[in-house]
């Protein structure tokens, strides 16, 4: 069978065993299968948006490719494809650990960032929530390379279904304990408390998605013994996401939008304040997790 039919079939297949143990293993017992935003997340960000994205992209591959001609060196094409698949999971991840550092001590990155963090339960669907700039971005950057290096082309769904997978299980609703493996490979012990809402210091943490050696080798792991008490954005800040049919017709293109809101203003007293205190409150707003 071809991997252009076997990657849909393995990505339904990966998405209903996890549906399954988050119901025979639950972390948060309290969370529901159809919870709040359920809809949007799986019809507008889950299968329109990717599937949109997905034409998107490979248009402007193509057309990189077309003005460069990378692919016709072939600088990868007699690897493995094992040997080319290890070289791009393991490459792409790096770089999508630091973008999402990046994403969170940048106020501008932040905005196109939020959505992702927004959901106040974390489950297989929660990972598919992120807006359409961030997946252009990261998407692209992923994909781009496995063309222009002459990457073979199973290569590129074979990693769509490690990502497709990995993205699911680490959001996933279930009580895993990896032990000393969850100093290697991520899971939902660690990322759960990445979109946990008790405070910056906890938030600004466990940024890896698959490899979470990252987290542990520059400092910015975090594994407790007690479970996260909610999730959601920091200090309770306002989404727009709603229930009943008009939320399921527009929260999708509103919380896109919301991306584009203004920065709130500053109170304008810094000049009846000491020297270091109005250095503070003059200071540029930053991103949660600075």
């Amino acid at each position: 069978m071809s991997w252009a039919i076997l990657s849909p079939l393995l990505i339904v297949a990966g998405g209903l065993l996890l549906v399954a143990l988050e119901r025979l293993r639950p972390y948060e017992p309290r969370q529901r299968l159809l919870r709040v935003g359920f809809f949007t997340d799986f019809f507008w960000y889950t299968l329109v948006q990717s599937w949109v994205l997905g034409i998107v992209i490979q248009h402007v591959i193509v057309a990189i490719d077309s003005g460069t001609g990378l692919s016709r060196l072939h600088l990868v094409s007699a690897w493995p494809v094992p040997a080319q698949l290890a070289f791009f999971w393991v490459t792409h991840d790096l770089y999508i650990y630091w973008f999402h550092r990046l994403q969170h001590r940048n106020r501008w990155f932040w905005r196109i960032h939020e959505a992702h963090h927004s959901g106040k339960d974390v489950d297989w669907l929660s990972g598919s929530r992120s807006h359409s700039l961030e997946i252009l971005v990261n998407q692209t950057i992923e994909y781009a390379p496995i063309v222009l290096l002459g990457g073979h082309p199973d290569v590129a769904l074979m990693k769509g279904v490690l990502d497709a997978i990995w993205g699911m299980y680490i959001h996933s609703n279930i009580d895993v304990r990896a032990g000393v493996l969850q100093y290697v490979l991520n899971g939902p012990q660690m990322h759960r408390w990445h979109h946990a809402s008790e405070g910056v210091d906890e938030r600004a943490v466990n940024y890896a998605t698959k490899i979470a050696a990252w987290d542990w080798l520059f400092g910015t792991g975090f594994l407790p013994e007690h479970k996260p008490r909610a999730y959601g954005l920091w200090g309770g800040e306002p989404f727009p996401e709603g229930r009943g049919l008009r939320a399921a017709l527009v929260d999708y293109f509103v919380q896109h939008a919301w991306a584009f809101r203004p920065f709130a203003a500053r109170p304008r007293r810094e000049a009846a304040l000491p020297g270091p205190m109005r250095q503070a409150v003059a200071a540029p707003e930053r991103a949660p997790g600075e």
